[in-house]
């Protein structure tokens, strides 16, 4: 294929897209920074600080994480067996091949995380109460981690999603609160990946990396002017604040290199971008490819997919249109004809993610499979559409070096907190951490492969 591409680079995918009030973004490298709010000054700005370190690891580890927003039917999904050798629900028998290589949890949720569709953007960050007014989220899985080894590859993270509407979800959060939109176009990814810049293009970005990297010396030096009127609290945050800096001007400056290097060559073709929302399948099998495609050329690490779900029509599954809504199919009412409906959709889902861990696994790199490093987090913040409950969430892990095989229950009554499989993910991928968010340590049950 020819590896060349005439249209000016666009930002990098770590981008906020948005404008926020009382806020100044650095825009020229994709990255939002801004001083902290001081007590004694009360600006306009937000702190995001970096919270975790880089741990190198000889091997490279990856996740992929999956949000379906309207979830699944519960009841088809979940095996009435616990254990290892457990007998495949209706669902998961779309699996069985790949029984061995994914673990199923029941009765995990977020702890206080309620409020129905809006508890997805909380899918990776478990902040609670996103319902509740004032909310304001936290810092996301895949941001934490992209912080922590996301200069080890071109693109730090890919946020991405199906028919997401645009400026109200997304699974990606900073550390601030702030969203980071869903990128929708599969053939955009693509070309970000394996089109080259010419040489000019090139200078343009780097000379757009240098400019912000002065800016934020600009502001450092504002910053630093404050220090001596100052009371302690305000000092430690400015502190932070600091600390900050340095680190964006490092990822900076591994952008920098990252734009002399060549862009890695594939004989795959330029996909092409399902326009009709109806087309809702073949737009989650172009993003499991894309994600397979930009693991395996190490493109980057951390990617996020949030499905939207409750903002798709009536949609087309294998070649044929449902005859409803797939948000309205989701408040089923026990009706028999909607219950088919979603039990077609729902299939469909599990089959797609079979193909997914078969192209995984079919990939060889360094003696081990794709999949072998390589999570794939696959769930819902919903555990019953129908009733808007945020309990009992249907969750499948698979890969990425652990011991699987098993479904691994809990309370459904007094859920166990699913926060501690992202604490035993962060660990597998080489961040020395032992919290995140509402969890009380690593997940039970979970081991890691040898």
């Amino acid at each position: 294929m020819t590896q060349s591409h005439n249209t000016a680079p666009r930002a990098p995918f770590v981008s906020s897209g948005q404008a926020l009030s009382r806020r100044k973004f650095l825009r020229n490298a994709g990255i939002a920074l801004s001083l902290p709010m001081l007590d004694a000054m009360r600006p306009a700005f937000a702190n995001l600080s970096s919270k975790a370190s880089a741990s190198q690891t000889v091997v490279p580890r990856r996740m992929l994480a999956i949000c379906n927003n309207l979830g699944l039917l519960p009841e088809h999904f979940f095996p009435q067996e616990t254990g290892v050798g457990y007998q495949l629900s209706p669902y998961l028998n779309v699996l069985k091949e790949h029984q061995d290589d994914f673990t199923v949890f029941s009765g995990v949720s977020h702890p206080d995380v309620d409020g129905g569709h809006p508890a997805d953007n909380c899918f990776l960050t478990a902040a609670p109460g996103p319902a509740s007014g004032g909310f304001r989220n936290t810092i996301s899985l895949d941001q934490l981690m992209a912080e922590s080894i996301g200069h080890q590859t071109r693109f730090p993270l890919f946020t991405l999603g199906v028919n997401v509407s645009t400026g109200i979800r997304s699974l990606s959060w900073t550390g601030s609160g702030v969203m980071i939109p869903c990128e929708q176009s599969a053939s955009d990814v693509f070309k970000r990946m394996f089109f080259q810049s010419t040489p000019e293009e090139t200078e343009n970005q780097v000379r757009k990396l240098e400019l912000g990297q002065s800016i934020l010396d600009t502001v450092g030096d504002q910053a630093k002017s404050l220090q001596r009127d100052l009371g302690g609290a305000d000092q430690q945050r400015l502190d932070q604040y600091f600390t900050s800096v340095r680190d964006l001007e490092n990822r900076m400056e591994a952008s920098k290199e990252w734009e002399y290097r060549p862009k890695p060559k594939t004989d795959a073709a330029v996909p092409l971008d399902p326009s009709n929302p109806r087309d809702y399948m073949d737009k989650v099998k172009l993003m499991y490819e894309i994600s397979r495609l930009a693991f395996q050329s190490d493109s980057t690490r951390v990617i996020s997919l949030m499905l939207d779900s409750v903002n798709s029509p009536a949609i087309k599954v294998d070649g044929r249109t449902v005859s409803d809504g797939y948000h309205n199919l989701s408040h089923h009412g026990k009706s028999e004809d909607k219950l088919d409906q979603l039990e077609v959709i729902d299939t469909w889902h599990m089959k797609l993610i079979a193909d997914l861990l078969e192209d995984m696994k079919a990939f060889e790199e360094d003696g081990e499979s794709l999949l072998d490093r390589t999570m794939i987090l696959y769930g819902s913040n919903l555990g019953n559409a129908h009733a808007h409950t945020c309990l009992n969430l249907p969750t499948l892990f698979a890969g990425g070096g652990f011991k699987h095989g098993q479904h691994l229950a809990f309370d459904t009554q007094r859920n166990y907190p699913l926060p501690n499989l992202f604490v035993s993910m962060m660990q597998r991928m080489g961040i020395e951490s032992d919290k995140f968010a509402s969890s009380t340590g690593t997940m039970t049950g979970l081991e890691f492969a040898s």
